[in-house]
């Protein structure tokens, strides 16, 4: 459930919303003037969000790629390939 705050509240209980944020590990919501602001999230949330947005993005690109080529990979020759260049740096 959305928890939606209005905006002073953020002046006036920051340490409160700080430790809503963490502990429930859920964005809160804060309005201004009755209307939608600002999202106030932990630094775990966003870096959670970003990732996913990365990795979403990087799937998009791969199935435009797969459509327009006909080239592909051999799971167990990509896997070999990676574990010999992992090796290589350690």
């Amino acid at each position: 459930m959305f928890k939606i705050r209005p905006v002073t509240d953020l002046r006036n209980n920051f340490s409160d919303i700080s430790k809503e944020v963490h502990e429930n590990q859920e964005p809160v919501f804060l309005t201004k003037n009755g209307y939608g602001d600002m999202v106030v999230m932990s630094m775990e949330q966003y870096g959670k969000i970003m990732e996913d947005s990365f990795i979403a993005k990087r799937l998009k690109a791969s199935a435009a790629e797969a459509k327009e080529t006909k080239k592909r990979f051999d799971f167990f020759e990509t896997a070999e390939e990676m574990r010999k260049k992992l090796n290589e740096k350690v």
